[in-house]
């Protein structure tokens, strides 16, 4: 990797491992794909492989469809590398229980247009948390992390990202998820028109439905 200075670990999950480093004098995130020793060397290889040539692709054509991404420097196939601006902000997560209603009301009608967007050319994030969300200090949103995203025009896919995102808001923002949430609707229907949304919508209240249901199936056995 042709760096300036010893990459700082960030962080390291269980598909890959973030870096901070410099990189012809730009500050980048180095996202590098870990290997995966319970998988076949080779079926490992081809897999963190396309991954990691997949995830700038989406990443690209969400920038082209309007969102807000980092931009990719370039993607080192060999180490299943992928070097990108590093954003200078806070994850959603981080800050969202700090503003006062009617500007995380703002907030959150911003996140639903940017998934809207994604939705409308094509695309799916498939991991909508906010912790995959950074507001930088002029206040624009980035999405991040398309690692498990995908081209599809599919409702199921459409609303399995809402459905990810109402969970991850009860999970971790459980006093304000469903006015989050609610905001989030508002901002998607504003892109999306309301007769598609309501499509998308009734797909996710479904999948939330069966999820209920395996959940009192596995209760009851």
């Amino acid at each position: 990797m042709d760096t300036k200075i010893t990459p700082i670990l960030l962080k390291k999950g269980a598909e890959a491992s973030l870096h901070l480093s410099n990189w012809h004098n730009h500050q980048v995130l180095i996202k590098t794909r870990l290997p995966k020793k319970y998988r076949p060397a080779q079926l490992d290889y081809a897999i963190r492989h396309y991954r990691t040539i997949h995830e700038p692709q989406l990443m690209y054509e969400a920038k082209r469809a309007g969102v807000s991404t980092p931009t990719i420097f370039m993607v080192d196939v060999e180490n299943c590398a992928i070097f990108m601006q590093y954003i200078k902000g806070k994850q959603v997560k981080q800050i969202l229980e700090t503003f006062s209603e009617i500007k995380r009301n703002r907030l959150c009608m911003k996140i639903g247009e940017s998934i809207a967007k994604l939705h409308q050319h094509g695309l799916v994030h498939g991991d909508l948390t906010t912790s995959n969300m950074i507001l930088d200090k002029s206040g624009r949103l980035f999405l991040v992390d398309f690692g498990l995203g995908d081209k599809t025009i599919e409702l199921e896919a459409q609303g399995v990202d809402l459905h990810l995102l109402r969970r991850a808001l009860q999970s971790t923002h459980f006093k304000i998820a469903d006015s989050c949430f609610s905001a989030v609707i508002d901002g998607y229907v504003s892109i999306m028109g309301l007769e598609v949304a309501e499509k998308v919508l009734a797909k996710t209240r479904e999948i939330e439905k069966r999820g209920r249901y395996i959940a009192e199936r596995k209760q009851n056995t």
